[in-house]
């Protein structure tokens, strides 16, 4: 098995990497990776080198990791910005590291790409071996797989130069639900009430929603939801990273993959919500509004969302990160992995006690957030 390092998914077709891919992890997909390329949401700008990892076996891809050199940590959302304080500190570079992950995109899935026909237990451990080795011929201080699904997480689990940590998210599971009525029905009444009069505020402010696949949103759609996500990040904080083209190109490349949200009061669209779906799963990533209005992100964002997933027959929603006001809604406590290996040894063990000490604290909270659920006593 040979593996190389490549600064571009230009210098590998489509066909051969999206053969590595899981269908439920479309984010991994040559298309959504290479439009970040193209559109300027990785690379210098925003201090996301590409590093890509292929294993081949004479001469067929049998294995690829989406790897970046970072000279910074914004866009990962697994944070270590104490880590870096205290690199930083002691008079140490943090900086640069290497990440493998999904850039600004808080959703488990593959990061060891392995071709289905191609041996995991082969191929993966040999990627861990070439992207630690690479880690310690860069001199990095670091590398870190962000948001690993649960095949990867139980591998790393065996791997003694790597630490695990563990962070919570919300998440939704279908039940078989056959309506947004029977999935309420499973509900407390109390929930149930107060997620119905939230809807019907939005009707009531005579807004209408919208939902449009890739290939279903005009152009103009497109751009006004573009619109919309670019204010979130003027109202707030951080960069948006994302360019109108960005958006424009994978509609068209991956166009069954997008689900559109836009929300319209008075024949003018005035919020919208993007979501990305696998073959099971749906994935809610960015939302914005031009006005405010009572309930709308609750509805664009969730219910939109979970009537998408009930209709379609997708079994799990992945909202986003963050966001205890998740749970009234159905999305219970997940729990999410991540996998670091550090260069240092001092630093090293000063982490592993973090994490241990981390990893106590939150399966506390993810415990006691479960007391929480909306659900009935079924």
């Amino acid at each position: 098995m040979q593996v190389s390092v490549i600064g571009s998914l230009s210098e590998v077709t489509a066909e051969e990497w999206n053969a590595l891919v899981h269908a439920d992890n479309p984010f991994a997909r040559h298309e959504f990776l290479s439009a970040m390329e193209r559109h300027d949401a990785v690379g210098k700008t925003f201090g996301w080198y590409p590093q890509y990892l292929l294993a081949r076996d004479d001469g067929e891809l049998v294995g690829a990791a989406p790897m970046y050199l970072k000279d910074n940590s914004y866009g990962e959302l697994v944070f270590d910005w104490a880590w870096a304080d205290a690199y930083q500190r002691s008079g140490v570079a943090y900086y640069p590291k290497l990440v493998v992950a999904i850039p600004y995109t808080p959703a488990s899935g593959q990061r060891l790409l392995v071709h289905p026909q191609a041996d995991y237990q082969t191929v993966a451990p040999a990627l861990i071996d070439a992207a630690t080795e690479h880690a310690q011929n860069l001199n990095v201080s670091s590398l870190h797989w962000l948001f690993t699904n649960e095949q990867d997480t139980a591998l790393f689990k065996n791997q003694p130069d790597y630490m695990l940590r563990l962070g919570c998210q919300f998440h939704w599971h279908n039940q078989g639900y056959q309506s947004f009525e029977d999935y309420l029905s499973h509900f407390s009444s109390s929930k149930r009430k107060k997620i119905r009069q939230e809807r019907r505020r939005v009707k009531d402010q005579g807004i209408t929603l919208e939902v449009l696949h890739g290939d279903e949103a005009s152009e103009e759609q497109l751009k006004v939801y573009h619109r919309f996500y670019n204010s979130t990040f003027d109202r707030k904080y951080g960069h948006a990273t994302f360019s109108q083209g960005f958006f424009l190109e994978i509609a068209q490349t991956m166009p069954r993959n997008i689900v559109l949200v836009l929300a319209k009061h008075q024949d003018e669209y005035v919020a919208g919500a993007f979501n990305v779906r696998g073959s099971n799963s749906l994935y809610g990533r960015h939302w914005g509004c031009s006005h405010d209005f009572h309930s709308l992100h609750f509805e664009a964002c969730y219910y939109q969302g979970l009537e998408y997933c009930i209709n379609n027959g997708l079994q799990r929603f992945e909202p986003g990160a963050q966001g205890e006001h998740k749970i009234a809604r159905g999305f219970l406590p997940a729990k999410t992995w991540s996998a670091h290996w550090i260069a240092d040894g001092r630093f090293k063990t000063a982490i592993k006690q973090f994490l241990q000490h981390e990893t106590g604290g939150m399966e506390h909270y993810i415990s006691e957030l479960h007391d929480h659920s909306p659900f009935k006593n079924e």
